[in-house]
């Protein structure tokens, strides 16, 4: 029996029953985005994996507490963010990012305009500005931009108070766009 056509909800389901299967399949679609998640945060390739593993096995071993199998994916992304935090506050060294493995690499091929090209010429610029903002700050603006998270979810996260959290980002985007215009020369 395959389980790659079932829905995330029916494996949810096998895997509270410690299908392992079912488990491996719900790793398989989740993982790589897991990681990348890790990544941005940790800054190092090592690190991240050994997040994301630790993550999957906490979500597999807390399934029960999850209360809709719907929301499996946001969940483990809350996780995995949470692991991420604690692990950067704890470690004292990091590396660079390398923004080749942040953004896609694509091909160069027909179906590719200048106009793609001048976006991520762009992406490249904001990307490699963050790089110089303080770290908290950094992942800050990476949970708010890059993740999508809210305001109210970053401050649980970053155990900040709400208006701390929307002030800081607010004055980091701020930030963050005229350190662009004068890599622009505007």
């Amino acid at each position: 029996m395959t389980l790659t056509n079932h829905n995330i909800e029916q494996l949810v389901q096998l895997c509270k029953s410690e299908n392992q299967n079912a488990q491996l399949e719900v790793y398989n679609r989740y993982y790589k985005a897991m990681y990348n998640i890790a990544y941005r945060i940790v800054k190092d390739s090592f690190e991240a994996e050994d997040i994301m593993q630790d993550s999957f096995l906490t979500a597999f071993t807390k399934l029960e507490s999850l209360k809709d199998s719907m929301t499996f994916g946001s969940w483990l992304k809350r996780i995995v963010t949470n692991n991420s935090i604690y692990h950067y506050k704890k470690n004292s060294k990091y590396e660079e990012v390398n923004l080749d493995d942040v953004l896609y690499k694509v091909e160069n091929n027909d179906g590719v305009t200048s106009d793609y090209e001048f976006t991520n010429l762009k992406a490249r610029q904001v990307l490699e500005t963050m790089k110089s903002l303080k770290d908290n700050y950094r992942i800050l603006l990476t949970l708010h931009l890059i993740e999508g998270y809210d305001y109210e979810e970053i401050s649980e996260i970053m155990n900040i108070s709400y208006a701390n959290c929307r002030t800081t980002i607010s004055r980091v985007k701020e930030s963050l766009r005229h350190k662009l215009q004068l890599i622009a020369g505007y």
